[in-house]
């Protein structure tokens, strides 16, 4: 008998749950809910997920430095945390983020000479746990789960035999390898040409060695980079792929969070969620039809989906225009499509979607059953200030994002509000309660001597 079989033989009341506009009242035996949800978690593929192989001390401590130190930007203005921070769910709770040139953390940020990066910052709860093969909205970065060979958008860095081995080996995960690439950025962390020696620097391969000068020159770098990794010989023999794997380390270890309600639901402990979450989940797994891409582990079938997504912020290919996995494929059949994102912790990482167009998790799922009304009916005035003269008006281009619509989602999904407020307690019900105080992450100060704060 397994643990679903043996919640049936619990002794159980008949549950007696209230319905909207004088319905008829539902009575339920609770038992039989668990089992249903059983049968639709199998059906989704949905299971725990297993805890990472805890990471050495020494190579975490060194990516945390590295994560808040803004000596890694071009114009050390900037760090990985000013966009990820884990006061802000790490994220940064703006729509798209305000790249280099910024000032401020979080909703505090101002433009002042910045710039507006195109898509929503992904939070990195989980990022580094088994099956996590791709990074980014379009997933323009892989690794293989089994060879271990990377596509990326450095080509050195690619194939079965990369140009770029030495660093190529250092990347062992996506999250590893995804760490190498803002500091290329101009937008983002880089600078401007003629402002800094990163920015001017050919490739990014030059950046990359640039940026190892400069953390050389500091020697506390110089010992962390040792204590994190005893079998390198001098300090020559590293490089910026060793500090990519180190901040992906500090990532994993303190971020992943994986005691939830669900989860010890998940685990055979049938009281882990109430009665609400539980119709909720049946909601999601079925009527709902979250599952049809949100299943599997973590909740994510890491595919690409068109939504109708109201565009906001400067656009990726074009002023209000971002065609999504398009842009990498070059297959006008993956126009406006996303990757979908990993459901677990949602309530903590808003704004939400690829635009960050949603500022809060009940919009963004009302979007979601009902994409065309969503698209065209969105309100503005849900933005920041800073955001509301960048979302597309544009008629042609919002029918555009509707036609590429697939005829399930273009049909809208009828919940009452009781399902919908079930709905609900489901996704809250994915946050593990540690998430909510990560002030204890940040460090007092690093070794740069930059100040931490934004």
């Amino acid at each position: 008998m397994n643990k679903w079989q043996c919640v049936v033989v619990l002794a159980c009341g008949l549950i007696c749950t209230g319905c909207d506009d004088n319905t008829t009242i539902v009575r339920a035996d609770e038992a039989q809910l668990d089992v249903d949800l059983a049968a639709a978690l199998a059906d989704a593929g949905t299971t725990g997920v297993s805890t990472p192989q805890a990471e050495s001390p020494a190579l975490v401590e060194l990516g945390r430095m590295l994560f808040f130190d803004k000596e890694l930007s071009g114009n050390r203005n900037i760090s990985c945390a000013t966009c990820h921070h884990p006061a802000a769910g790490t994220g940064d709770m703006l729509p798209v983020p305000i790249g280099e040139g910024g000032s401020g953390l979080a909703e505090n940020r101002a433009v002042d000479g910045g710039r507006l990066i195109p898509r929503n910052a992904p939070h990195v709860f989980n990022a580094g746990v088994a099956g996590v093969h791709t990074m980014f909205w379009d997933s323009r970065l892989r690794i293989d789960p089994l060879s271990g060979i990377l596509s990326t958008p450095e080509a050195k860095l690619n194939g079965a035999t990369p140009e770029l081995a030495d660093i190529a080996a250092q990347l062992i995960s996506a999250l590893a390898a995804q760490a190498m690439f803002p500091v290329t950025s101009g937008d983002e962390m880089r600078g401007e040409p003629g402002t800094n020696e990163i920015a001017d620097a050919a490739d990014n391969e030059a950046v990359w060695e640039a940026l190892m000068a400069r953390l050389g020159a500091i020697a506390e770098y110089r010992d962390l980079f040792a204590a994190a990794y005893p079998n390198v010989a001098t300090w020559d023999d590293f490089n910026f792929g060793h500090a990519a794997r180190a901040i992906a380390a500090f990532e994993r270890e303190s971020w992943t969070a994986l005691d939830t309600p669900f989860d010890r639901y998940l685990a055979g402990d049938a009281s882990a969620l109430s009665e609400s979450a539980k119709r909720g989940a049946l909601l999601f797994f079925g009527k709902a039809k979250c599952a049809e891409c949100h299943s599997g582990p973590l909740l994510t079938d890491f595919e690409h989906h068109a939504l109708a997504v109201p565009q906001v912020g400067p656009g990726k290919n074009a002023p209000f225009e971002d065609l999504g996995r398009a842009l990498e494929t070059g297959d006008a059949a993956d126009n406006y499509k996303f990757r979908t994102p990993s459901l677990r912790n949602v309530a903590l990482t808003g704004p939400w979607m690829h635009s960050g167009a949603y500022t809060s998790l009940e919009a963004t799922v009302r979007h979601h059953l009902d994409c065309v009304n969503g698209l065209v009916g969105y309100d503005a005035s849900q933005l920041p200030t800073t955001f509301r003269d960048t979302v597309d008006a544009d008629g042609g281009r919002n029918q555009a994002r509707l036609d590429a619509l697939p005829d399930d989602m273009a049909a809208p999904v009828a919940l009452t509000e009781r399902e919908f407020a079930q709905l609900m307690d489901f996704l809250y019900a994915l946050t593990d309660p540690r998430l909510l105080n990560l002030s204890g992450d940040v460090p007092d100060q690093v070794p740069s001597g930059l100040p931490v704060a934004d």
